[in-house]
């Protein structure tokens, strides 16, 4: 009887033991190994990037208004500058001559005016009393008229001189950061000699960035309403990504979008301005903008490089419960990033195959390892994005 209890609960075990391997999906040792991700709906940040350029918010190119010797130049080189303050010093004493002549000539000029409006004053009283002809008088009102002129011009010929004293200082028209000097001390400079130098307003500094005409096309068909896409990119938050690769501490904003798209490229450009205390960053540097153009709702999405194409249609590789691989057909939308939108062709929850695609055929059992996505899969950089 002990046997019969023993033989029995072995069979058991057996019967059991059995039942459990079978549940138990069976790998072959030489199955290709694929890295796999699982579907799954979520809010998808469209995150873009695009390349830029720093320029100062205000670059003041500074020119000679006169012709002249330079004889001092007055400011530090790449140094902060103000308002008014002195750059570069032409010789005055040519122009403080020209300005004395003029006085000069002025005074003359208001002294026969004095006479001549005395002449005038006199002819009309005694043509009254009919002793002089109209002639007379005509003659002496014209005289008149004609010294009035001719102060009047020796009035703005003072002007002008004083005008052309005041350009022997040439000043910084803005706050900011004063560039090289293109003349020195003793250089003969003239309106048509050239660039003296710049003077920058670098804080705030804008970033110019240039977008496509497609992703422009495609922004105006997003927000139609003028009122509610200036709303719009008001709104949104730019970080700076520097040519080192850190991360600009400050956000910047939109300022503003260009008027017309550049006719050999096809692109147009617009302008984000980032606070700049302290000046580090300076015209001329190389960066890149990101930010969160949108949210896409419970998108289902997959790594690019998940995705085959063959002749204009799309399909995937499935890995179901039992590790076995089948091809699937799907639609696509929209490319964020590294990563695409199923459109149609894949369910929650589905794994598909992102790398290995040669190794898994058709009905083949795989080894599933999982995918890890890269930290910036979803941003969309400027030279990738089809449609921003």
């Amino acid at each position: 009887m002990k046997r019969l209890c023993v033989f029995a609960a072995l069979l058991i075990l057996v019967a059991v033991s059995c039942s459990c391997s079978r549940k138990k999906t069976q790998v072959p040792a030489n199955a290709p190994e694929v890295l796999v991700t699982t579907v799954t709906p979520k809010d998808v940040p469209r995150i873009l990037e695009r390349v830029a350029t720093l320029d100062g918010f205000i670059n003041a190119n500074i020119n000679a208004q006169v012709q002249g010797y330079i004889v001092s130049r007055d400011y530090q080189e790449g140094g902060l500058v103000k308002k008014s303050d002195l750059l570069f010093q032409i010789d005055p004493r040519p122009f403080e001559a020209a300005l004395a002549q003029t006085k000069g000539t002025l005074a003359k000029d208001q002294a026969n005016l004095a006479k001549a409006d005395a002449d005038e004053k006199r002819a009309r009283d005694l043509f009254d009393k009919k002793v002089i002809s109209d002639q007379e008088r005509d003659t002496a009102v014209a005289a008149a008229g004609s010294s009035r002129a001719n102060v009047q011009a020796d009035e703005a010929a003072v002007e002008q001189a004083e005008l052309n004293l005041g350009y022997t200082k040439i000043t910084a028209p803005i706050d900011g950061i004063a560039g090289f000097a293109n003349a020195q001390v003793g250089d003969l400079v003239s309106p048509t000699s050239g660039l003296l130098t710049t003077v920058s307003q670098i804080d705030p500094i804008k970033a110019l960035v240039t977008a496509g005409e497609g992703p422009f096309t495609d922004f105006i068909s997003r927000h139609p309403d003028p009122k509610e896409r200036d709303a719009y990119v008001r709104s949104l938050e730019f970080q700076l990504i520097l040519g080192n690769g850190t991360v600009y501490p400050h956000k910047g904003t939109f300022y503003a979008l260009d008027r017309n798209l550049d006719l050999r490229t096809g692109s147009i450009r617009y302008q984000v301005i980032f606070p700049n205390p302290g000046n580090n960053l300076r015209p001329g540097q190389f960066g890149k903008v990101r930010f969160v153009a949108d949210t896409k709702k419970n998108a289902l999405i997959v790594p690019q490089e998940a995705v085959s194409e063959l002749q204009g249609s799309y399909q995937v590789i499935v890995v179901d419960q039992e590790n076995k691989a089948h091809i699937r057909p799907v639609k696509m939308g929209e490319r964020i990033g590294a990563m695409w939108e199923v459109t149609e062709g894949l369910k929650p929850g589905e794994r598909v195959v992102v790398q290995g695609l040669q190794k898994a055929r058709e009905g083949a059992q795989v080894t599933v390892n999982d995918w890890t996505p890269p930290a910036d899969a979803l941003v969309s950089k400027s030279d990738q994005a089809k449609k921003d």
